[in-house]
């Protein structure tokens, strides 16, 4: 495992998805510098990558979903590290987005989606999409499962896809359905090949779906450094959230490094009007808060909430009950927001 120096870069990754708009804006505006940074982001292709890079030191900091904190903490599917935030990045933003082949069959409600999962048994099973076993996607996916009366590890088929290949998994027919974050529920939406069914801010009110992941040692080795970091993001999580910002942060984003997706592809999420598909518009307020409702603090009731969300279902076993303690990092949190680019300086 490597630590940068003093004077190095610190290294940040990311996958180009909407809400990783805070990281794009910090580095646009130039809020890492402000802060006294010298930042080398590096664009990932899938969480898994994300987490071996953050594993052995490849990336002190990336954008992640929550959830993956406890899964490498505990070391399932991966060696144990110890990991933690001290800023939540977004809460909502992800949607379950289903194939236009079962609409044009006729399966479009919750009671109707249950019934052909339970009619398509054996090797034909309902097959769904999530971008990482242990996402926030999972996590709604099985909580939708379980409460239209299906069982999630019986009943269908949940196989791992990359954010960027959900829409042509999803017009291959090889999935039937896909919770993904923005933009690509949208994009299957205008390229026909599916229609969004629900939304986490419904499913899940409050959820915290991205943070910023770092190493135990990272955090405390490099203390000032962390901390700049936070608060350089925190400052563009806030930028994010105010509406005179939205036509330049969706400059910035459809541009190739970011999300490289169209204005129209990008709005959706940030406006909170959802073209769902087959006519149907939806004003949904909250489906993206980068810095509203107080989004971005690592809140104890938040990680509680994960916990409890990743225990019911069945994504981790028995959990040390100080956990949650250990990942959410508030006071850390509440140090950044008074962090002065001078303590950079300090010997």
């Amino acid at each position: 495992m490597t630590t940068p120096g003093k004077n190095q870069p610190l290294r940040l990754g990311y996958l180009a998805l909407t809400d990783a708009a805070p990281i794009a804006v910090a580095s646009e505006l130039g809020l890492f510098g402000q802060f006294g940074l010298e930042v080398e982001l590096s664009r990932e292709v899938g969480w898994a990558t994300i987490r071996e890079k953050i594993i052995y030191g490849e990336l002190e900091a990336a954008h992640a979903p929550a959830p993956m904190l406890w899964s490498t903490r505990m070391g399932i599917d991966s060696a144990a590290c110890k990991v933690l935030t001290a800023l939540v990045f977004n809460l909502h933003g992800s949607a379950l987005t289903l194939s236009s082949r079962l609409w044009k069959s006729g399966v479009r409600t919750d009671l109707e989606i249950r019934d052909e999962a339970r009619r398509r048994s054996g090797e034909r099973k309902l097959t769904f999409g999530v971008v990482f076993g242990h996402s926030s996607h999972s996590v709604l996916l099985r909580a939708w499962l379980t409460r239209i009366g299906l069982n999630p590890d019986r009943d269908v088929r949940i196989v791992v896809v990359p954010p960027a290949q959900m829409v042509r998994n999803l017009a291959a027919g090889t999935i039937d359905g896909f919770c993904s974050g923005e933009p690509y529920s949208t994009l299957a939406v205008q390229n026909g090949h599916g229609w969004i069914h629900a939304w986490a801010s419904a499913l899940l009110p409050e959820w915290p779906e991205k943070v910023l992941m770092v190493t135990e040692r990272f955090a405390f080795e490099n203390q000032a450094r962390h901390l700049a970091l936070v608060a350089a993001l925190a400052e563009a999580c806030r930028w994010c959230d105010k509406a005179e910002n939205r036509a330049e942060l969706v400059s910035i984003l459809s541009r190739q490094e970011w999300v490289a997706q169209s204005p129209d592809t990008l709005l959706p999420a940030l406006e909170g009007v959802i073209a769902c598909g087959n006519g149907r518009i939806e004003v949904v307020p909250d489906f993206l808060s980068f810095h509203r409702h107080n989004a971005n603090v690592p809140t104890q009731a938040r990680a509680q909430l994960i916990q409890k969300a990743l225990s019911d279902a069945r994504l981790i076993g028995q959990a040390e009950k100080d956990l949650p303690h250990r990942i959410f990092r508030e006071d850390i949190y509440r140090q950044a927001l008074s962090f002065s680019p001078h303590e950079l300086a300090s010997p």
